[in-house]
């Protein structure tokens, strides 16, 4: 029989990492034993979840909700003590059993850095929560330049080079830029029947 799914992201901070899981509840424990506290994503941020899983997202906004207001207060004071950005973020799917137990080793579906983080206090009734919002970006982001600049074939063939240095070592280059201009005296046609 079949078990559920459950959504781990590990942030790795300079000295420590912090691990949450999209759900109420408990904390879980995986099969390392690393233990994952309970934060629920937003709407928003489990679609950007879903796009990550699918490989369509180079960007990642996470807002995790409902966060007890001590670990917000805790997480502001560590960023404000130790810069997050340029940690390494890695966002896994686990998969469980009918008795929600690991099964496996969680498969890895997006990693990239925190670019930023920000923590923003919430209060209902008489109870306080935080709200945690992550950005995270991955090595397929274009570091936006104010000019509007976009990639030469220079930089093309770089950015190709470090992302994928197997196949610039078998000669396989990214001719990408190279071949665009060419694409001007093309002329598409439809198929005639």
């Amino acid at each position: 029989m079949a078990g559920e799914l459950r959504i781990l992201c590990d942030l790795i901070l300079p000295d420590q990492t912090f691990r949450v899981w999209d759900g109420t509840g408990g904390v879980f424990v995986d099969g390392d034993g690393n233990r994952y506290r309970p934060a629920q994503f937003t709407a928003e941020a489990l679609q950007q979840v879903e796009a990550a899983i699918n490989g369509e997202a180079y960007t990642m906004n996470l807002a995790l909700i409902d966060i007890p207001m001590s670990v917000g207060d805790s997480v502001w004071a560590y960023d404000e003590a130790t810069s997050v950005n340029g940690s390494p973020f890695i966002l896994k799917i686990q998969e469980l059993d009918e008795y929600s137990q690991p099964v496996g080793e969680p498969e890895v579906k997006f990693t990239g850095t925190i670019d930023n983080m920000k923590v923003a206090d919430q209060a209902s009734g008489e109870e306080s929560t935080s709200a945690i919002m992550v950005e995270v970006v991955n090595a397929f982001t274009l570091r936006v330049t104010a000019n509007g600049q976009v990639l030469s074939d220079v930089d093309q063939k770089e950015r190709s080079r470090r992302l994928n240095p197997a196949a610039w070592l078998a000669g396989l280059y990214d001719r990408f830029c190279e071949r665009i201009p060419g694409l001007r005296d093309k002329t598409i046609r439809w198929p005639n029947w």
